[in-house]
């Protein structure tokens, strides 16, 4: 048995790429738990990739209706959730960061004064269902004597989401916007921890099992005893598979879905199939780690087989995109139609044809 191959398996039809299991961008966050999001308009494709029909343009007004929401609710990284959920998400999992950043705020002088201050500036500014880019925002501080510079701003717009006050509103053409929580998802609800915990577990593994105790530890920020409380409240709607002496938990079927091993998928940088996990040797090779993780960045990647076997960029101009692409080691006829195919499928999505240099 190739364990590596049933794992792909699993994961390509769980996560919803193999087949699509969500028919909105609110039902993608919703099965998956969260989408990771510093990368935007990578994060948009993250949608599309499980969304056949979807184009770029219905991911943004699913923002624009307020259906899913961009903030900064685990590990301290921007993540699209659904805005439903964002309340108890964030009052489950930021306190920790909180706490984990105290050093940092210090160092940039952000202190319980400061903050209320700022908040006093935000709240009077956006109520009334206002956003503002973040230049206005830091405008604000700024004519508060609040500086902003050397990062500072961000941090302090970053702990006020963290705390719930604001959150991403709707891309003002390029330009991303701030709004206050409140008025951005007012419906959003709040749970009990024990209850929280054992949603957020309950999403993870069905929308990105088989996946390990550690791994969903490492994707939420939880603390190990937390993230097995998690576990262990919804064990009996999950199933278990013991993997190479290791325990994986995943949805109820267990069965491994349908070969979908041939395809090939664009994946857009920060993707769940990598990023969703602590251990990812079932997808990338170690030979290839550098290449997909130079330094702190997270390269948009090429899967063809389950595996990661490349890495691509785009460019877009008015009436089409350009997808370069560089495959590791393998440029066979069979490889390059699979890309042409998937590169195709970008196009669509983005709503003007996508090409190869030399197609």
């Amino acid at each position: 048995m190739d364990i590596n191959r049933d794992i792909q398996r699993w994961r390509l039809a769980n996560q919803g790429i193999a087949e699509a299991v969500a028919k909105s961008p609110a039902e993608v966050v919703e099965s998956l738990g969260a989408v990771q999001a510093q990368d935007y308009l990578g994060s948009l494709w993250a949608f599309g990739l499980r969304l056949p029909s979807v184009t770029e343009t219905i991911v943004e007004q699913a923002i624009i209706e307020r259906a899913i929401v961009r903030t900064w609710p685990m590990r301290g990284t921007l993540h699209f959730v659904r805005s439903a959920d964002v309340r108890w998400m964030l009052d489950l999992l930021t306190p920790r960061i909180i706490a984990r950043r105290a050093f940092t705020d210090r160092q940039f002088g952000i202190d319980s004064k400061m903050l209320a201050r700022s908040e006093k500036l935000f709240v009077n500014a956006l109520r009334g269902d206002k956003q503002l880019p973040r230049e206005k925002m830091y405008e604000l501080l700024e004519s508060a004597s609040i500086s902003t510079a050397a990062q500072r701003g961000l941090h302090i717009v970053g702990r006020l989401a963290m705390e719930g006050l604001l959150c991403f509103g709707a891309r003002n053409g390029k330009q991303q916007t701030f709004a206050l929580l409140d008025e951005w998802a007012p419906s959003a609800k709040r749970l009990e921890r024990n209850e929280a915990l054992a949603q957020l577990a309950l999403r993870y593994f069905r929308g990105h099992g088989p996946a390990t105790l550690q791994d969903f530890a490492w994707w939420s920020g939880l603390t190990m005893s937390d993230a097995r409380a998690g576990v262990e409240s919804v064990a009996a709607q999950l199933a278990k598979e013991t993997i190479d002496g290791e325990i994986y938990w995943l949805p109820e079927s267990g069965l491994v879905p349908r070969n979908r091993q041939n395809r090939c998928y664009l994946l857009p940088s920060y993707d769940e199939y990598l990023v969703g996990y602590k251990n990812r040797q079932a997808a990338l090779a170690p030979e290839h780690h550098g290449a997909v993780f130079p330094g702190n960045m997270f390269n948009a990647v090429i899967v063809i087989g389950g595996r990661v076997q490349g890495t691509w960029k785009r460019t877009v101009a008015k009436d089409r995109a350009i997808v370069t692409s560089k495959l590791f080691g393998r440029s066979d006829r069979e490889a390059q139609r699979a890309l042409t195919t998937a590169v195709k499928r970008y196009g669509v999505f983005l709503g003007v044809p996508a090409q190869i240099p030399g197609d």
